[in-house]
């Protein structure tokens, strides 16, 4: 027969006290009614806490939505159903869609759609090439990495005031300006920005480009990380050099980054408002002397505030929404051509 320890002996009593102290408390709580009652109020008050507090979290979000961001559309799109002043928003005159009409009538909101495509489309394809560019060449190892990621991304924390009056004194048209200086050293005669059309284009453009792109940089870059290094070893030993790699595996990798960079910039250009208004002479919302430069912003904010036709300028608004649409549409279909594609 095999003795039982020492310690398996004592230890047994111990274990019948531990359990009959849990039994004794309860027996206590059965007892005593209060205290029955305060721990199904503490039981209920867990579970209301773990079914409502999301909710709560989440609140402030579409509080905010609500009051800055879903009435607005709905009043702007009541609005451009009627002709109303800006000086009596509550008087309103049925009109239907004329408001919308008038828009496909008016001359300078055609000059206005072109001169936001073409200002988009100047500011974002170079922007987009030269952030991949910048994120390739900081994928690697390079002396300093956290500095130039810090430095290309400080141009999108300036404000768009003080970038945009920078880029005025350096597209001046008198010899002061840095450009005109730049050109003159090449014997290169002074140009005129502000007040040609592709020049003024060109240089709105140029405070875009400068803006964002160290921020879609990071973007490319984020995404970049998150290729498998197998990818590289293997056409590394292939005997794929690095432009190679970079076209065979980086580009084909970032194909779903590079669509969303392109269609928030895409966004971006069709809201374009700050760099065009403070770009021209006095802050004026024609977009220069002959809107060369007047984007739809400009043109929304010229008929709201200036000429004070807030159902116009309502339509205007509601035009730019369905082109965003659009675009969103356009996003969703090359998108799943992608997929089924890969």
């Amino acid at each position: 027969m095999t003795d039982i320890p020492s310690d398996t002996r004592t230890a047994a009593p111990s274990t019948g006290e531990e359990g009959a102290a849990p039994r004794a408390r309860s027996v206590a709580l059965l007892a005593d009614p209060a205290a029955e009652r305060r721990r199904a109020r503490r039981s209920r008050r867990y579970r209301w806490d773990m079914k409502w507090s999301p909710y709560a979290l989440i609140a402030p979000f579409f509080l905010f939505f609500i009051a800055f961001g879903l009435f607005p559309l709905l009043y702007t799109g009541w609005a451009s159903l009627h002709r109303v002043e800006l000086g009596t928003p509550t008087d309103m005159e049925w009109v239907g869609l004329r408001n919308f009409s008038r828009l496909l009538e008016d001359d300078f909101f055609w000059n206005a759609l072109r001169n936001t495509f073409t200002i988009g489309l100047i500011s974002t394809v170079p922007q987009l090439l030269m952030a991949l560019g910048l994120a390739h060449l900081l994928h690697y190892r390079l002396r300093g990495s956290m500095f130039f990621r810090v430095a290309i991304l400080t141009p999108y924390a300036t404000s768009v005031a003080a970038a945009t009056l920078v880029f005025v004194l350096m597209f001046s048209r008198t010899d002061h300006g840095m450009i005109n200086w730049a050109l003159g050293l090449v014997g290169v005669d002074a140009v005129d920005w502000q007040n040609g059309d592709w020049t003024a284009q060109f240089a709105v453009s140029s405070i875009v480009i400068w803006r964002w792109t160290g921020y879609n940089a990071l973007i490319y870059l984020a995404a970049m990380q998150a290729i498998p290094n197998d990818l590289y070893e293997s056409a590394a030993l292939d005997g794929a050099s690095r432009w190679q790699q970079f076209r065979h595996v980086t580009i084909p990798s970032l194909r779903p980054t590079i669509l969303f960079t392109c269609v928030v910039s895409t966004i971006g250009a069709t809201q374009l408002f700050g760099e065009p208004l403070l770009f021209s002479q006095g802050a004026s919302p024609t977009g220069g002397s002959d809107h060369q430069f007047q984007t739809l912003g400009l043109y929304l904010y010229e008929q709201g505030w200036f000429n004070q036709h807030l159902g116009r300028s309502s339509a205007i608004a509601w035009t730019m929404f369905l082109i965003l649409v659009l675009i969103g549409l356009l996003n969703w279909a090359i998108s799943r051509w992608i997929r089924r594609s890969a």
